[in-house]
């Protein structure tokens, strides 16, 4: 099958957790400890190192960033002055932490590996912290087999997230205070292990699955609608652009840090879709 992408920025370490605001995409160049944007025309800058590794992205509504430190397990604010630590995840994140979604009121939902799976350490389900404004701090789920991409509806009554080593979508109800009910399979996936995610405005979710190297338009219940194939591996994807129907996909040839830091091949990739992006991120 033909590649429908277009490369809009390469050369990069291994990129995740990309965002659209602003007029720009901003991602974590997770491996080479760096948070950055790029424009529709390629012109690419560093937004601010980050010594333990960033991953998820979102934003308060004051309009600050926070940026997911993988390896010390923080949620980190960006502030004039520089990072700012707003919350300590190691009591509730048993490995590294990764994706986040950051909901209209500043809470953020933020996943974690769960285990060393690198290190082929034995499986370990992975609990969901749910980070106030204010920085407190509390389970939002357990029992995730690696909870990744994560979105919230437009209209904030719910939750998506991939979970990984379980191949599904799992939905939850929010409920006023933040916290998740009513835990229900979104869609279980076949041949399809998600990574990243984003929501498209007639519901439907957009699914990078690095190990078939595509990202997958999938329906409540598990219709495929479209697969559109990468050349290497696709780690995640985010609707952005004037009209939000540019699909940015994020994708390298590994995610093993050593390897990747040493072959620069991750890249940001564009395809034209026909349904907007919409919720959050």
């Amino acid at each position: 099958m033909a590649h429908e992408t277009q490369t809009l920025l390469d050369g990069l370490v291994f990129p995740e957790g990309p965002r659209w605001r602003d007029g720009k995409l901003w991602f974590s160049d997770m491996h080479a400890h760096r948070v950055m944007t790029v424009d529709l025309a390629g012109r690419a800058e560093t937004i601010v190192e980050v010594p333990g590794q960033p991953s998820g992205l979102g934003w308060l509504p004051d309009g600050r960033l926070l940026v997911v430190s993988m390896i010390d397990r923080r949620l980190l604010r960006l502030d004039a002055a520089g990072l700012t630590a707003v919350a300590d995840l190691s009591g509730i994140a048993t490995f590294h932490c990764n994706d986040m979604v950051v909901d209209r009121a500043g809470r953020a939902y933020v996943g974690n590996f769960g285990f060393d799976f690198l290190a082929e350490a034995p499986y370990v389900a992975a609990r969901m912290a749910l980070v106030m404004p204010d920085g407190t701090t509390r389970v939002a789920a357990d029992d995730l087999g690696f909870p990744n991409g994560t979105v919230i509806t437009p209209d904030g009554t719910t939750l998506i997230v991939g979970e990984s080593f379980a191949a599904r979508l799992t939905a939850f109800d929010i409920q006023p205070d933040g916290s998740l009910a009513r835990r229900r399979v979104w869609a279980q996936l076949d041949g399809v292990v998600p990574d990243g995610i984003c929501l498209d405005a007639e519901g439907a979710v957009w699914v990078a699955s690095p190990l078939s190297s595509e990202v997958v338009l999938v329906r409540e219940g598990g219709e495929i609608a479209r697969r559109i194939r990468v050349a290497t591996n696709a780690y995640a994807c985010m609707l952005g652009g004037p009209d939000r129907r540019t699909l940015f996909i994020a994708t390298a040839a590994t995610h093993e840090p050593a390897a990747a830091r040493a072959q620069r091949g991750g890249r940001i990739e564009t395809v034209q879709v026909d349904v907007p992006g919409a919720g959050w991120p």
